[in-house]
């Protein structure tokens, strides 16, 4: 079925992101990432106490892919 569209704007449009007007059969963006973070960086609360005297943060990857996204459809 055919669809009329009027104006469109985009501001902006992430790496992973997906931007479609009209018909579609299937959307399925894939995206892989790797977050490191130190100890209670990602807690939220009003009141939080967070006690990481010794807190390290291990960088090191000795694999190359963690997980592959070729093929993910």
């Amino acid at each position: 079925m055919p669809a009329i569209v009027g104006v469109v704007q985009v501001n902006s449009i992430g790496s992973s992101g997906v931007f479609n007007i009209g018909d579609v059969f299937r959307i399925a963006p894939s995206s892989a990432s790797k977050t490191y973070s130190g100890a209670g960086s990602f807690n939220t609360a009003e009141n939080l106490t967070v006690y990481n005297n010794r807190s390290n943060t291990n960088t090191f990857d000795k694999d190359l892919i963690d997980q592959a996204v070729q093929f993910n459809i």
